[in-house]
């Protein structure tokens, strides 16, 4: 990925996320202040995934499409082991998404929530499959991690 869009994925304004996903997730989380984060693969630059998620432990991971490089959204990889995540799916039947992290931030900054906004790339439809509370700190890591 070159230095231009790395750079804009890890600005939080949600830059490098189409208007829908952005304009959803920022409704989605509306109750504070927000950070959004686009996911892009480190590998390819890629921006399609298969998303996988776990409700019950809180933990989302992305697949790229394209070179099919994987990683882990926010701290999911901290309770990974424990999960037992399913391939997210639209409505539609689609499994393709972009992907975009949603940190909703308490009054001094520090991120409360995550959630996780994939857009399904055959119909169009954002959505949030997974959402999780945070209750650790420090917690700064988190806002650079897409």
């Amino acid at each position: 990925m070159d230095t231009d869009a790395r750079q804009q994925q890890r600005t939080g304004d949600g830059g490098g996320v189409s208007v829908e996903l952005r304009t959803f997730l920022r409704k989605a989380v509306a109750d504070g202040p927000t950070v959004l984060l686009g996911c892009a693969c480190e590998d390819c630059g890629g921006r399609v995934f298969t998303v996988r998620v776990d409700g019950v432990e809180g933990c989302a991971g992305r697949e790229c499409v394209r070179c099919k490089g994987r990683d882990f959204l926010a701290d999911s990889a901290e309770v990974w082991w424990e999960a037992d995540p399913a391939v997210a799916e639209c409505p539609c039947g689609g499994d393709e998404f972009e992907a975009a992290v949603a940190f909703s931030l308490t009054a001094d900054g520090a991120v409360r929530w995550v959630a996780v906004g994939p857009r399904c790339q055959r119909d169009g439809t954002p959505g949030v499959h997974v959402d999780w509370k945070i209750d650790y700190a420090p917690v700064d890591h988190l806002l650079r991690a897409g």
